[in-house]
């Protein structure tokens, strides 16, 4: 055999070895889909199978990991967002190819537009000011997600020059728009920590947001306003098992989707290595567990490092859980529309806790959760009132935290009850739309 065959042959062999091996079963269990990665091990693939589950808006029931030697097993037990198996062709078709190629978990693509960061303190109305200055400067939001933990905002947006539609490149124009934007993050108390840029580096959004406020700290912060969801704990235990060399990490949260991304990309970004881990639901209680070491092959080795580990978990689980009324808007996108909606918002009390905003062929698909000012839940009537300025038909109510019906009475009930035949109906397409943003699929309607 010639060096040339031997070396293609050689290539081959690298390339099977090195591509994961990806079987997709609905038969094996009665109740969700199995899907079963096995590959060769590398640091942060765990997060990058599981980003691309999550990215489908799926959620993990159960997971199996390990990942000791130079092999990488993963088991996840996944169903949709009505906890039904996978029966979209499309959906596992993708699965399939996403977790099969050697570099799978791609972050989104918002190449044609320039991406903002934001993180500062938070305060009532600053999403507004933060929207009305973009509008003020032409510039039209196509993307964008806003997190607030422990009194601190972070937000990544991706706008483009409103009139040739085309990603702002002019040098001065986003000075002018990252000093404007420092202006309002800074306020009048938040002179120092209050940081704007534009970002060039290519990472998924969402991870993105997590390391912002892990390095902007909120998990040493205290919260300022009271918080909706106080009544489901977040519980992290951390324990050396001295005689195998591992850290073993304890999640119990409620569940969720993206929960288990929400833990393993804050243990890989903190440089820790997942080697096994077992991820269950009971009820609407998660549990997971993780055995880690550091890259260099140690467990933990103090007590303040455990401390922060514990408060990193915590805070990554928090800082996306639902807090407030879950509002949706659907509707022609246009100039100013995000700027005129929050300032309604902010002129009728209501405080954004989280946004994700997107625009797909001229239309404006946004996702908000807003408290009143003191961060409990948000009178029904205020919401109605607001509702009624932007349009009912735009401005949807999609759920409402438990505590805001429980403690109102049979009224509130009701109100839940008939909203959550509009929430089901919202869920069937979740999936189809997250496919047709991938360009995979032509209408998710």
């Amino acid at each position: 055999m010639e060096w040339s065959a031997c070396v293609d042959e050689y290539e081959k062999l690298v390339i099977r070895m090195t591509t994961p091996r990806v079987v997709i079963d609905n038969a094996v269990c009665p109740t969700s889909t199995v899907v079963k990665v096995d590959s060769a091990r590398k640091h942060g693939i765990l997060l990058e199978a599981v980003q691309v589950l999550t990215d489908l808006n799926l959620s993990i029931k159960k997971a199996y990991v390990s990942a000791d030697g130079r092999w990488f097993m993963d088991v996840f037990h996944v169903t949709d967002l009505n906890g039904n198996k996978l029966t979209d062709e499309s959906v596992i078709n993708y699965i399939e190819q996403s977790l099969g190629s050697v570099h799978y978990g791609q972050p989104n693509d918002f190449s044609g537009s320039t991406a903002l960061e934001l993180t500062g303190t938070d305060r009532i109305g600053l999403l507004s000011e933060v929207f009305a200055v973009l509008s003020d400067l032409q510039c039209s939001v196509a993307d964008a997600k806003v997190w607030t933990h422990n009194g601190r905002i972070a937000s990544l947006i991706h706008v483009k020059d409103s009139n040739s539609g085309a990603r702002i490149e002019d040098v001065q124009l986003i000075s002018v728009i990252e000093a404007r934007l420092r202006n309002v993050l800074k306020g009048d108390n938040d002179i120092r920590s209050a940081k704007t840029s534009v970002s060039m580096a290519v990472t998924h959004t969402e991870r993105r947001l997590h390391q912002m406020m892990f390095a902007d700290r909120d998990y040493e912060r205290k919260p300022i306003l009271e918080s909706v969801t106080t009544n489901s704990p977040v519980v992290v235990t951390v324990q050396n098992w001295v005689e195998r060399g591992y850290s073993v990490v304890n999640v119990q949260a409620k569940d969720r989707t993206k929960l288990l991304f929400d833990v393993v990309c804050t243990l890989t970004d903190m440089g820790y290595i997942v080697f096994h881990a077992t991820v269950n639901t009971i009820g609407d209680r998660g549990y997971l567990e993780f055995y880690i070491r550091h890259q260099d092959g140690t467990p933990i080795s103090s007590e303040a490092e455990r401390q922060r580990v514990i408060l990193c978990l915590e805070a990554a689980v928090k800082r996306r859980a639902s807090e407030g009324v879950r509002l949706e808007l659907s509707t022609s996108d246009r100039q100013g529309l995000l700027a005129d909606v929050t300032r309604t918002f902010r002129e009728n009390g209501l405080n954004v806790t989280r946004a994700e905003v997107s625009t797909m062929k001229e239309t404006a698909q946004n996702v908000f959760y807003v408290t009143d000012v003191m961060g409990k839940p948000a009178d029904g009537k205020i919401i109605e009132s607001v509702r009624e300025k932007i349009g009912l038909s735009y401005l949807r109510v999609k759920e409402l935290p438990s505590l805001v019906y429980h403690k109102e009475g049979g009224e509130r009930d009701e109100q839940a009850v008939g909203m959550a035949g509009t929430v089901l109906l919202s869920l069937g397409s979740m999936v189809r739309k997250n496919l047709y943003n991938l360009g995979l699929i032509r209408s998710y309607s």
